[in-house]
């Protein structure tokens, strides 16, 4: 799992890579802490080059959810492919995240 992150004064722009499993869930808790910190900005999560989520990574990306609301911001995810879209379908957490 990769995450890069790049941060403009409204936007964080944020591109997922790899696999986001069990194995890969600690370190991208670590390093999604800047997203986590300035969740008052819109954050843009480009999942086109995620292979995989599992209900950790889910778990993840809820905390992120919850903290952007907490201080105002919201989350775009983009470019899912079609298994990790239907991850995100079956669990119900389609609707709660805005999907371009």
């Amino acid at each position: 799992m990769k995450l890069d992150i790049n941060n403009t004064p409204d936007t964080i722009y944020a591109t997922l890579s790899g696999r986001l499993d069990t194995a890969a869930s600690s370190d991208f808790s670590r390093d999604m802490m800047p997203m986590m910190d300035d969740a008052s900005k819109h954050i843009v999560l480009d999942c086109s080059q995620l292979e995989f989520i599992s209900s950790s990574g889910l778990r993840l990306l809820l905390m992120l959810r919850k903290q952007t609301i907490a201080q105002g911001g919201d989350i775009t995810i983009k470019g899912v492919n079609d298994a990790v879209k239907q991850v995100f379908t079956i669990t119900g957490f389609y609707a709660l995240f805005n999907f371009e």
